[in-house]
């Protein structure tokens, strides 16, 4: 592991452990398109409008999973830096079982408050079934999406990053296969998408209980090792929340977009749902990158290695830029083609490709984002975490969506996250300069 983290040169570390996050995050992504181009070839905006939706649970399952994923993920990666390996398999045990106990309880939760949730998600008559049918869906299998992200992100402070990209990538490339069958040879609609989803999950999960055992020298499914002093558990719940709060924020940006755009017809949700499938495969693999880089900065931030922290650092960030500047300027021409290769209808095509290009304009931007807020997770900076998380989708989205709403309507709405976007990055910035003035001198 120190041959890995310490001594490989920062190039060649960074792209072993970030390219298996990237591929295993696009093979999802591309099940995610491929799921939107089935229902949206149904021809039924309605169905593409319900899937939109209801979508935004599939965040939120995340958001939970990340307490533990990633506040653990960050913990362990310190820990190893400071060589501390038996506290490392508790942190791991904890996370794991935790992580279990809160999806379970969450389905109940989920369920019994359905009709309220879809309603501020947006679900209106005309939507509402297909809404509720795949959210149900997704509300008896939480423990399935919980349970994948964990161990993923608990794998790969070791160095077990292929692995964690190989049990994504299986159940993934399976959910691919049942999507077609359940929609369109039985049938099933908005049920077949969700039950697809779901049982790829579980392959997932399966296959990562099997690494653990076979491969993983210091993640432990000993439940006997839950249990950890209130001092550790503080410190995975500081920086697991954070984490957390960054995709509830993005759930809650993906709510408040929605309803703002349901006013403007179905038409104009499917538009964005659109739009959001073809941005989220440019941020998967800038959250791959990020998610990658995880280990790296929290072993050397662990065993105070500062010289090369910065070298981290700032390639992490050279890698993001010209990344985003080269694919999102590709997407930004080529907007419209793209946006009618999932529903060729022009008043639809005509709207996602305006809110594609609006969308991708910052991308650069959400990469430096994406950058500081990995950063201060790794190095436990609870405080500036928690500042990262609130902002990009949530107070800044919040605050911008409002204002530009009142004052330009349907274009203000396409508008507002580019402008949280430039924002949260200037936020970011300062409290980066701020939090490593000292170490980078």
């Amino acid at each position: 592991m120190e041959e890995l983290f310490v001594k490989a040169p920062v190039k060649k570390v960074y792209f072993q452990l970030a390219l298996p996050v990237v591929l295993g995050m696009l093979t999802t992504m591309i099940y995610s398109l491929a799921d939107t181009m089935f229902v949206a070839k149904t021809g039924d905006p309605n169905l593409v409008a319900g899937i939109t939706i209801g979508a935004p649970l599939f965040t939120f399952l995340l958001a939970v999973a990340d307490i533990f994923g990633l506040g653990g993920s960050s913990v362990i990666s310190r820990l190893f830096g400071e060589k501390n390996y038996t506290l490392s398999r508790r942190v791991s045990s904890f996370s794991i079982y935790w992580g279990i106990l809160t999806s379970i309880v969450l389905t109940v939760l989920l369920l019994w408050f359905e009709k309220p949730i879809l309603l501020i998600l947006g679900a209106k008559a005309t939507t509402y079934q297909d809404a509720a049918t795949f959210y149900r869906v997704l509300a008896v299998g939480a423990f399935a999406v919980v349970f994948s992200v964990i161990p993923q992100n608990l794998i790969r402070t070791e160095g077990l990053a292929f692995q964690a990209m190989l049990a994504s990538m299986i159940g993934t490339i399976l959910a691919i296969i049942l999507d077609p069958i359940f929609l369109f040879g039985l049938k099933m609609g908005a049920l077949g998408v969700g039950i697809a989803n779901v049982t790829g999950y579980l392959v997932t999960d399966l296959i990562l209980v099997y690494f653990i055992w076979q491969r993983a020298q210091y993640v432990s499914l000993d439940p006997r090792l839950a249990r950890l002093d209130g001092q550790t558990v503080k410190e995975v719940i500081a920086i697991g929340i954070p984490s957390s709060i960054t995709n509830f924020a993005q759930t809650f940006g993906m709510a408040l977009l929605n309803s703002s755009l349901a006013v403007y017809g179905a038409q104009q949700v499917a538009a964005m749902g659109i739009t959001q499938k073809i941005y989220g495969v440019v941020i998967l693999v800038i959250v791959g990158f990020t998610f990658g880089a995880q280990p790296l900065i929290g072993y050397n931030y662990g065993a105070k290695n500062w010289s090369r922290l910065k070298e981290i650092l700032h390639f992490d960030m050279l890698v993001q830029i010209v990344y985003a500047i080269l694919v999102g300027g590709v997407l930004i021409i080529a907007a419209r083609p793209v946006t009618g290769l999932f529903m060729n209808q022009p008043e639809i095509v005509t709207a996602g490709a305006y809110m594609l290009r609006a969308t991708l304009l910052t991308t650069p931007l959400v990469g430096l984002i994406l950058v500081y807020t990995t950063v201060f997770q790794s190095i436990g900076n609870a405080w500036a975490a928690f500042a990262m998380a609130v902002s990009r989708q949530g107070i800044i989205y919040f605050i911008a969506l409002e204002i530009l709403k009142m004052t330009n309507g349907y274009h203000g709405i396409v508008w507002a996250q580019a402008v949280a976007d430039l924002i949260t990055c200037l936020c970011g910035y300062l409290i980066y300069r701020y939090v490593f003035q000292n170490k980078e001198q």
